[in-house]
């Protein structure tokens, strides 16, 4: 007989914010993977095969070190075992650059981990209530599944899709960090102006925003087919223009103060800058991959730095503003993208060239690694919540 008496028992579990493993695990393989990748890529280096090739080295950075920074951001608190098991499921798939025995369960592992993450993301946005919104769930699924896609490249090798297959890869992730970009920029911007100045800013500029959704949603299909490069130039142009516009609305001279502030319109920049090259190489067309790298490195690098380390200092009750990293931060990232994508017209000593750039990335992952460990410490206690 059940006592009307008893209490009802909670289910209690320690939740963790998956930014506290996510953000320090993606900064340091970043730091390492560039330079293995130059390693095998052109020194022989046959302890990392699955790094031998471009498109090894850009799916490692786009569904390695990427999704592991949209995960860490999106996914939120989650109880302590099932973040273990993210993290472990993305650790394990980071292996599939090895020898061949372990590079089977990395696969697995890797493709377990995208499905998982497009299982927890996908659903959250699809209730949003303004079609600008939604177009997260289905943006998030696409990139989870290109994940999961350009993983049998392990087995089959380059094949006539791959590059192409990586472009798109690449170019969605800018859809994404443009819209992320957008809607975190603008409130911190907003509320610095009215703090200081006593005026509210630009915001987030809905019709600029649906305007860069529809752009660059159309200008990667366009760039599939010879015959409509041309338009999905004008497009990338427009697109380029218009991120530029939005972040000179943004006033970046009133926000000499801030030093978090101009990191991220920083990278923010180097967006318009990477669509500007790249509606360049689609006219002419030059078949040339290097404009890319203006959004790999320059604006990946740059955005998801900034966001890491203004995430961990707000969460410890810092001052984002007082981070002294964060400008440095700005002119290594500059710096590697610029020399990487300068090294092609460098002549001789091209390596040299790429080397630096390899050079400055790795450094400031480091950097941001070790700002992040000094904040950590000095973070709350995990709290408990209800399962």
């Amino acid at each position: 007989m059940l006592d009307s008496n008893a209490k009802p028992t909670r289910d209690v579990t320690v939740r963790l914010p998956a930014w506290r493993w996510f953000f320090p695990l993606a900064a340091l393989h970043a730091a390492l993977m560039v330079p293995l990748s130059l390693l095998s890529l052109y020194h022989q280096w046959e302890v990392f095969p699955q790094l031998a090739s471009p498109a090894a080295h850009a799916r490692e950075l786009v569904f390695g070190f990427a999704l592991a920074v949209v995960a860490g951001y999106l996914l939120g608190p989650l109880p302590r075992r099932r973040l273990a098991w993210l993290v472990a499921l993305w650790g394990l798939g980071r292996l599939g650059v090895l020898v061949w025995p372990l590079m089977y369960v990395a696969t697995l592992a890797d493709a377990v981990f995208a499905l998982w993450v497009a299982g927890l993301l996908v659903p959250r946005f699809m209730a949003a209530k303004k079609w600008r919104n939604r177009i997260l769930s289905p943006l998030l699924g696409l990139i989870c599944l290109l994940g999961v896609v350009t993983l049998t490249w392990r087995y089959l090798g380059d094949l006539p899709t791959t590059a192409p297959l990586m472009h798109q890869s690449v170019l969605w992730l800018v859809l994404l960090m443009t819209f992320m970009g957008g809607r975190i920029i603008a409130p911190a911007v907003n509320g610095y102006l009215m703090r200081q100045f006593g005026q509210s800013g630009a915001g987030v500029q809905p019709r600029i925003e649906a305007a860069l959704i529809v752009l660059l949603g159309l200008a990667p299909f366009l760039m599939l087919w010879p015959r409509l490069q041309p338009l999905a130039a004008v497009l990338a142009l427009a697109a380029g223009a218009l991120v530029l516009w939005r972040l000179y609305r943004w006033a970046p001279g009133q926000c000499r103060g801030r030093p978090d502030l101009l990191a991220l319109m920083a990278g923010y920049a180097w967006l318009g800058v990477g669509l500007l090259l790249m509606a360049r190489t689609w006219w002419l067309p030059a078949h040339d991959s290097a404009p890319l790298h203006a959004f790999t490195i320059g604006a990946l690098g740059t955005l998801a730095s900034a966001i890491m380390l203004r995430q961990a200092i707000l969460r410890a009750k810092g001052r984002p503003e007082r981070e002294w990293s964060l400008l440095p931060l700005v002119a290594l990232f500059a710096t590697a993208a610029t020399l990487r994508l300068w090294a092609l017209e460098t002549g001789s000593v091209w390596l040299g060239v790429l080397w630096g750039a390899a050079a400055a990335w790795s450094l400031a992952w480091l950097l941001v690694a070790w700002r992040l460990r000094h904040w950590l410490a000095r973070q709350p206690v995990p709290h408990t919540a209800g399962n």
